[in-house]
């Protein structure tokens, strides 16, 4: 799974791992992972890592790869990484755009390609893509960011009509807002101005937690979920 080391990726690993599955964590450094692939051994899971940059041409495809060099056939994917840069449109660079489209966008097609074949020709196959709730409720301070998790999601209902019939599911999860390290420096700056924000972003009134991610993840990737493919489960609190 893409986007392991830290955060809602690292929780849903480490829930893989403790039902079972052989999990292929992925970060973008050597090292990333290694606190999370110790964790795992240590609760007497079965973990690897790979790193790699998502942004490169093929580099998608050339995680899949790896991944199923690493562990063999893929049976689950999860599409956690992702790149969010925040800031008002026309403060967009180029360069920020196309790290966003890179990365979210491009390297999810590229990953689709390698690994749906194949799962639909061993007849079973899940896919988990991590969108957000911005692929649904855009604000502009991240125009670009909820563009392409709205993009994503489209792919994921377009190839889940074409592999539905071969046993392969496409869904995503779409978290609202989640209290990991990528808002820290929010929270952290000014903590009465973030208790105040999260007070009234949602019904229940607090930002979520990456294990409260890990249920509807769960569910996403097994047996249970046999008649349901192309949909979003949004976790965000309420809205």
């Amino acid at each position: 799974m893409t986007g392991s080391s830290r955060g809602i990726g690292a929780s849903i690993a480490q829930a893989y791992a403790a039902y079972g599955a052989r999990v292929v964590l992925h970060g973008q450094r050597p090292g990333a992972t290694a606190e999370i692939e110790k964790a795992i051994r240590a609760a007497g899971g079965d973990a690897v890592s790979i790193h790699r940059e998502l942004s490169p041409p093929s580099a998608g495809r050339d995680l899949i790869a790896a991944a199923e060099g690493a562990a063999g056939p893929l049976d689950i994917l999860v599409i956690n990484a992702s790149a969010q840069i925040n800031g008002a449109l026309h403060d967009v660079t180029p360069e920020d755009f196309a790290t966003q489209i890179d990365v979210n966008l491009r390297s999810t097609v590229e990953m689709l390609q390698a690994a749906l074949p194949a799962m639909a020709e061993r007849g079973w196959g899940r896919v988990v893509n991590i969108g957000s709730i911005n692929q649904l409720r855009p604000k502009s301070i991240v125009s670009i960011y909820a563009a392409t998790k709205a993009a994503q999601h489209n792919l994921i209902q377009s190839l889940a009509r074409d592999y539905a019939s071969r046993g392969v599911l496409l869904n995503t999860l779409a978290p609202g807002l989640i209290d990991t390290d990528r808002n820290a420096a929010r929270r952290d700056g000014d903590p009465e101005a973030w208790s105040n924000y999260v007070r009234t972003l949602n019904w229940i009134g607090r930002a979520g937690r990456p294990d409260e991610m890990v249920g509807a993840a769960l569910f996403l990737a097994s047996d249970a979920c046999s008649f349901m493919t192309g949909e979003a489960v949004v976790l965000s609190g309420g809205f």
